[in-house]
């Protein structure tokens, strides 16, 4: 199975501390200005998401979603969650650890990418 999202394990292991503060959380990349081009984490249901947001699939039980205007340059490749030291968005949850939530990404091979198309 050919996943449009994962994450590093150090991405999985700050997710399960912020749930384990907030409870559930919910992932979203908006590809606005400023903050908006990263992976935001919110409480789960605190953003409501709309026609124009794409389910990606979840990362460490946590939906992920991305505007389409995103997904339209991103959708040949497979995003790879993953957390560098620094500040980062500032309604993110992952603020206070001192860390930030950061997109990586690789293309799809045509085999993957044909996968996905069905």
């Amino acid at each position: 199975m050919v996943e449009r999202v994962t994450a590093t394990d150090a991405a999985l292991d700050l997710i399960e501390s912020i749930k384990a503060e907030h409870g559930d959380v919910m992932f979203h990349q908006s590809g606005g200005c400023c903050d908006g081009s990263s992976p935001m984490c919110y409480p789960d249901g605190d953003l409501m998401i709309g026609d124009q947001d794409v389910y990606l699939g979840e990362i460490g039980g946590a939906p992920f979603y991305m505007h389409k205007s995103q997904y339209d340059y991103w959708k040949h490749t497979q995003l790879i969650i993953d957390v560098v030291d620094g500040r980062g968005g500032m309604f993110s949850l992952e603020g206070r650890h001192g860390k930030r939530f950061l997109t990586r990404s690789r293309a799809f091979t045509e085999e993957e990418y044909q996968m996905l198309k069905t």
